[in-house]
């Protein structure tokens, strides 16, 4: 199942994405697929038929992995 995630890249603006699995410690690129700003919008420097984009990591400063649905059903312990 594929994970949701912001990609924060130097001086850009945030691209919301697609990732089958988190980069390894010696990864140097990430793969991730239906590139798009975070507010659904098409990116204007990535062509409409793109399904898949390939970034160096050294170009991004940070990414978020969005939580599913799937987490919040968990029940963690709550003393009262």
């Amino acid at each position: 199942m594929p994970l949701s995630i912001i990609i924060h890249i130097h001086n850009s603006e945030p691209i919301l994405a697609e990732l089958d699995e988190l980069p390894a410690a010696q990864d140097t690129m990430i793969r991730v697929s239906n590139p798009r700003r975070v507010d659904g919008k098409d990116l204007h420097f990535i062509s409409e038929q793109t399904t898949y984009v390939i970034w160096p990591l050294e170009k991004i400063s940070f990414i978020e992995i969005l939580s599913t649905g799937d987490e919040e059903s968990i029940i963690g312990f709550v003393r009262e």
